[in-house]
């Protein structure tokens, strides 16, 4: 089963990117915003299973909706996505109530990963769920190469 997602991006193409990447990986409830304002007005309307925030966008940047968000919803599950990769604004970020950070670009695997470990945080301590977001069928052209023992001379 899906999740709701909600998309917190500026640019048009990213979010497009964002929302092809998670329809890939079984999500298909999603809603999108342009801005903090929008997604204020957009979990007003319906709360999100989870949100993915950009950083940096006009009107009301991530930072600020997160924190507006936290005062009310301390619940909702956050992911930040963004260029943004420094240490200092990771850690701002988690100050601010993110439950984890994607740093763009980022490959499907890992957006995957992050979704999960981020709602396996919102389980039930009792639940053996299954992961919410199945990984992505990538193929491999590596072989598995098991290692044997080495065999000992007998003197």
């Amino acid at each position: 089963m899906g999740l709701k997602i909600l998309v917190v991006e500026d640019s048009r193409t990213i979010r497009n990117l964002q929302k092809n990447t998670l329809k890939m990986l079984g999500h298909t409830d999603l809603n999108e915003a342009a801005d903090g304002v929008q997604a204020l007005a957009s979990i007003a309307k319906q709360r999100p299973d989870l949100m993915l925030v950009d950083w940096n966008m006009p009107n009301m940047d991530g930072i600020s909706l997160i924190k507006k968000v936290r005062e009310t919803d301390k619940k909702l599950p956050i992911i930040m996505v963004t260029t943004e990769a420094e240490k200092s604004r990771v850690l701002e970020a988690l100050k601010a109530g993110v439950n984890n950070y994607v740093v763009k670009p980022f490959t499907a695997e890992t957006l995957a990963e992050k979704i999960n470990q981020t709602m396996a945080k919102f389980a039930p301590a009792t639940s053996n769920a299954e992961p919410v977001v199945a990984s992505p069928q990538v193929e491999s052209t590596e072989q598995s190469q098991t290692t044997e023992p080495a065999e000992t001379a007998a003197h």
